[in-house]
């Protein structure tokens, strides 16, 4: 559970930092990234929200 908490925070920290270097310099490029990123981070969330329900479904069974 840690682990998974690690990865969406550092993922979502990756797409703050794309996008404020993407306003700072104007380059498209780190926008392309931090969408990238955050998809990423989305589907890591999903993961994350995925074991909870199978561990709630556990425990009812």
């Amino acid at each position: 559970m840690l682990m998974f908490r690690l990865v969406f925070g550092l993922l979502l920290l990756g797409c703050v930092l794309c996008f404020a270097m993407g306003v700072g310099t104007g380059d498209a490029v780190w926008r392309r990234r931090g969408v990238k990123i955050l998809k990423w981070a989305l589907i890591a969330a999903a993961g994350f929200f995925g074991v909870l329900i199978l561990e709630r479904l556990a425990l009812m069974l």
